[in-house]
């Protein structure tokens, strides 16, 4: 799992006038989060801007995106925010009409955290903005923060107005009434000071349509974003999850160790909103990865496309192996495609973090 990173700090022609009128800001009851499963109406990348978070590694960052965003674009339209400067880069290495490279203002890549969260209504389409504040004030993020916002006024979609504060990457749902949650980045001081954990959670069913919360005690300071969920237990399906399980090698007082025993204790006892057990698969992290604090070697950071599986090839042939036939099992009828996202890894971060897909809606 990472260490403290250097995680740094829509449509068309519509995202390039941002100011051209605001979506109004709402707080209607029946939204609920889809499972990533949902089919997607597209998904959303950014490009890595700064210099100064990457240094000598920001080509080769950028390299891991446009590979990733070529993967994703043999399943569904991707669009690519990236600074109007660097759109014109963005376009020669992504080398496709597949994607759209669209001019937002954006500091880094993490998409999952700094863009929208969509939800599905009686009213179609809304978006949640979790008032990103760089991993509860870890960096600065200028831009970032209004990256939601911008997405969510340039299509027009309504803005579900929300006090807390998060990232994508700490929300798990499998669609029909459970999240997966981890205490570590959410209830804490340096997003939600003062706020209880059961007032967190009735925000959170009130948001995301839930009505069970299945909480992980995570881990708090080991990483810039005190242990996301999406890095140690997502839903294949309703019922069933995989969990991120460390190399042979993890000492087993190791942090992240813990993280897991625990998390696998609390899937043993838990209930899903339908009131079934869940299936607890285990994957294995890679084992031969280079020897970085922040390298980011857990399988279950995937992202679940159209019609296919993207997940990170780390360069350790037999687990990347072994993962790509687990998640084969795990998700039947989708295409697993490993996308090799090396040094984006040593970022901190993987493939779920720097995507954020929009659920079609329903017709």
């Amino acid at each position: 799992m990472a260490g403290m990173s250097r995680r740094s700090m829509l449509c068309s022609s519509a995202l390039a006038m941002l100011g051209a009128g605001c979506a109004p800001v709402v707080s209607t009851p029946g939204y609920r989060m889809p499972g990533e499963w949902h089919p997607h109406e597209r998904t959303f990348l950014a490009w890595p801007a700064r210099e100064e978070v990457w240094g000598r590694e920001l080509p080769r960052v950028r390299q891991d995106v446009a590979a990733l965003a070529r993967a994703i674009a043999e399943f569904e339209p991707v669009r690519l925010c990236a600074r109007p400067d660097q759109v014109p880069e963005a376009r020669r290495q992504c080398g496709t009409g597949a994607i759209e490279v669209v001019p937002v203002p954006v500091d880094d890549l993490w998409m999952r955290d700094t863009g929208p969260n969509f939800v599905l209504g009686p009213g179609g389409l809304a978006g949640v903005d979790l008032n990103f504040n760089g991993w509860g004030g870890k960096q600065r993020h200028d831009e970032d923060t209004r990256v939601a916002g911008r997405i969510l006024e340039a299509l027009g979609v309504p803005h579900l107005e929300t006090p807390l504060v998060g990232e994508g990457g700490c929300l798990e749902v499998d669609g029909e009434g459970t999240l997966l949650v981890t205490e570590s980045s959410l209830v804490n001081d340096n997003r939600n000071p003062g706020r209880s954990r059961a007032e967190i959670e009735q925000r959170l069913r009130d948001l995301l349509g839930v009505r069970t919360v299945l909480w992980f005690a995570g881990v708090r300071g080991h990483d810039i974003t005190d242990g996301h969920v999406d890095c140690l237990v997502r839903f294949t399906h309703p019922g069933q999850v995989v969990l991120n399980r460390p190399a042979e090698s993890t000492p087993p007082d190791n942090v992240w160790a813990r993280a897991s025993e625990e998390a696998r204790a609390v899937l043993r006892e838990a209930r899903d909103a339908a009131g079934r057990r869940l299936e607890v698969v285990e994957l294995a992290e890679a084992e031969d990865v280079p020897e970085i604090d922040t390298f980011l070697a857990s399988y279950v950071n995937y992202y679940v496309a159209n019609g296919a599986i993207i997940m990170p090839r780390f360069g350790d042939g037999p687990a990347d192996d072994r993962a790509a036939g687990v998640l084969r099992e795990l998700h039947p009828g989708r295409r697993v495609v490993p996308v090799d996202i090396r040094h984006l890894a040593a970022g901190g971060g993987g493939i779920h973090c720097a995507t954020q897909q929009q659920p079609r809606v329903p017709r």
